[in-house]
């Protein structure tokens, strides 16, 4: 294909477009949005380098001058989206930072229910993405310690986070294909799990069960989750 290269190459570190030719038509954040529109009404699936050339009115041929890969296009995308990070003036206070940074990117990948998929560490080291980088280190800079510590911590922020968003989005997508309610599913699983807590054969979920049978507070949960693991960042006295 036009413009592939014969090695390895950061997409960021190549022109803006290759080959010879006009002015050209369009700017490689032209194309993330185009990308990024058909994934946030279509799903990740529907993104090809043929659909998004449709989308800006060129050839297919021709977007290959300016994005060589599906695998760089997806890597403008994850950049693009990564641009509507916040970045605000450190707190002093490195956990409520960094549970503002949770919150944030939680509703970022609700916003972009594909960007789950496309969580990498390849796509980490784009021009948004080193910024938002950036800012949490900073905000972590009064958590003593090396910077490897804190580049582990913020990874593990970002595996709970982005682990719990697919669960939430797998589960609403499951819960739009079910011919009946939700409520009507969850009560006919529920009660076949009673039925068998109470065979005896499971003593100890019975006695789980006992100490809460309750609806479980997903949102509690997230916050346990984050909170738990910060815990293991603290400082020892």
């Amino acid at each position: 294909m036009a413009g592939r290269a014969a090695e390895p190459q950061v997409i960021w570190a190549r022109p803006e477009r290759t080959g010879r030719g006009p002015r050209p038509a369009y700017t490689r954040a032209d194309i993330a949005a185009a990308a990024v529109r058909i994934a946030d009404a279509e799903g990740l699936d529907a993104v090809t380098m043929r659909r998004v050339a449709a989308e800006l009115g060129c050839g297919t041929m021709s977007l290959y001058n300016y994005v060589p890969r599906k695998e760089d296009l997806h890597e403008l995308m994850v950049d693009a989206v990564g641009g509507e990070h916040e970045l605000w003036e450190p707190s002093g206070d490195w956990r409520a930072d960094m549970l503002r940074v949770a919150h944030q990117t939680r509703a970022l990948m609700h916003r972009h229910p594909w960007l789950p998929r496309l969580m990498s560490p390849v796509y980490g080291f784009s021009p948004n993405s080193l910024r938002h980088l950036e800012h949490c280190l900073a905000c972590l800079d009064t958590l003593p310690g090396p910077y490897g510590t804190k580049l582990e911590l913020i990874a593990m922020l970002n595996g709970i986070v982005t682990t719990y968003v697919t669960n939430e989005l797998a589960t609403a997508e499951r819960t739009r294909s079910l011919p009946w309610s939700q409520e009507q599913e969850d009560a006919v699983r529920i009660a076949y799990l009673g039925g068998r807590i109470a065979s005896g054969e499971y003593p100890r979920m019975a006695a789980a069960f006992a100490e809460d049978a309750g609806p479980i507070d997903l949102e509690a949960v997230f916050e346990r989750a984050l909170g738990r693991m910060l815990d293991g960042f603290e400082p020892r006295g």
